[in-house]
């Protein structure tokens, strides 16, 4: 505001606007609301997301089939407590990381 001297009374000739954000803004701040949640309630260390890109990570390294990166995520969720919020299947997960248009 200062750069555009809005503080100084111009702001008549360039008022502020409030706008709706666009598709992808908006898929991108969901995006971040899955990094924010925590892989379980009470969890400190990991987020819903951040789970995700590290198993789409070890899948690429070692070329991992989709059947194999299922077989880790039921292995995972069973060891995970109940209610945890890890996407179980691999088009869920893609789903997920979309927005970032990154692929794996």
């Amino acid at each position: 505001m200062d750069a555009m001297r809005i503080n100084q009374g111009y702001t008549n000739e360039y008022p502020i606007v409030d706008e709706e954000p666009n598709i992808d803004t908006t898929r991108f701040f969901e995006l971040l609301k899955d990094f924010d949640e925590p892989l379980w309630d009470g969890c400190t260390n990991h987020s819903k997301l951040s789970v995700i890109a590290q198993v789409f990570t070890i899948k690429s390294i070692y070329e991992l089939s989709k059947a194999s990166h299922e077989e880790i995520i039921e292995w995972v969720r069973s060891i995970l407590p109940e209610r945890n919020r890890l996407k179980e299947k691999l088009y869920a997960a893609k789903s997920m990381m979309k927005p970032l248009s990154l692929g794996y």
